[in-house]
């Protein structure tokens, strides 16, 4: 089982960017995506600029993956997509069919979680157009995993998104530049404010959604960490971690010594559980609502 680092989602300083993956190089991480996935008008660090950190990491022994933005929303956006589709050198995730479409055919992609493959049939259907590995859309349990896997085509590598603020999804519309009382074209990059998104609440002032400019994602931090030897036994090649602001290369190192039987599941989370920005959820790996808590079942056996 190999360990992924997903594309950050948020905006943060370019400096800071740089340090990061500065960081990431270093730490036992085997597979990165790189790029601005979520909204075009983030532009401290520009195309050139992940090309450049895709070699740096590559140079360290990491594969490397460029991720496609999820919304196009403009001719702008259509063209960037077409420079990392054709770029030549590094694995692309397709996150939208457009993208699939400009790879289809001509290279192995990795199908992002937001193209929604949720039976076998489509998987099928992808595994035609080159798919080299899919990830498991993050609303589907275990059981439809394993049903997944019991049929996939051959070749064809699973990854499960298993750490991190779930993006649950996208809009034209960016909510917090609406939450700031600015128009989205003059948004004034009131993202870059909130390094780990906006947090929503309720009346009665318990945690609901966050707001990350067009995209919405789970105010609670999506946690299989006690999962990885199940979903091993299971056959899933890739689990997936989702950069946060701090304590990132701290979780990677948490995760490989799980994957690497160098620490038990438990007692990595007993430590992962004060590092997380808010309360953990797992309810989606049970076939339960997302923002529910619910032990391993090797706990409670």
């Amino acid at each position: 089982m190999k360990l992924a680092l997903g594309p950050i989602l948020y905006y943060w300083p370019r400096d800071e960017v740089l340090a990061f993956y500065e960081a990431v190089a270093a730490s036992p991480v085997d597979i990165v995506y790189l790029g601005e996935a979520v909204c075009s008008r983030r532009h401290e660090v520009r195309l050139n600029d992940w090309f450049d950190i895709a070699a740096t990491l590559r140079d360290a022994g990491k594969e490397v993956v460029l991720s496609t933005q999820v919304l196009i929303e403009s001719g702008a956006d259509v063209t960037v997509l077409h420079k990392i589709t054709a770029n030549g050198q590094f694995m692309v995730e397709a996150n939208d069919m457009g993208a699939v479409h400009c790879v289809e055919g001509k290279t192995p992609f990795v199908a992002g979680p937001h193209l929604n493959i949720y039976n076998l049939p489509t998987l099928q259907w992808m595994a035609a157009l080159g798919i080299h590995r899919w990830v498991m859309p993050l609303e589907m349990g275990r059981d439809d995993l394993a049903l997944m896997l019991a049929g996939r085509p051959a070749g064809v590598q699973a990854e499960v998104f298993a750490y991190g603020r779930m993006p649950l999804a996208f809009s034209a519309r960016c909510f917090t530049a609406r939450h700031c009382n600015l128009p989205k074209d003059d948004c004034q990059f009131k993202c870059m404010d909130h390094p780990d998104g906006l947090m929503m609440r309720t009346r009665e002032s318990e945690e609901f959604l966050v707001l990350n400019g067009i995209q919405t994602q789970s105010a609670r931090v999506h946690n299989l960490l006690p999962e990885l030897p199940a979903m091993k036994a299971m056959g899933v090649e890739v689990v997936r971690i989702s950069p946060q602001a701090q304590h990132t290369p701290r979780i990677i190192e948490l995760f490989q010594a799980v994957i690497q039987n160098r620490k038990d599941a438990a007692s990595a989370n007993v430590e992962l559980l004060t590092l997380m920005p808010e309360k953990p959820c797992n309810g989606y790996w049970y076939g339960k609502p997302g923002l529910d808590q619910l032990a391993p079942e090797s706990q409670t056996a």
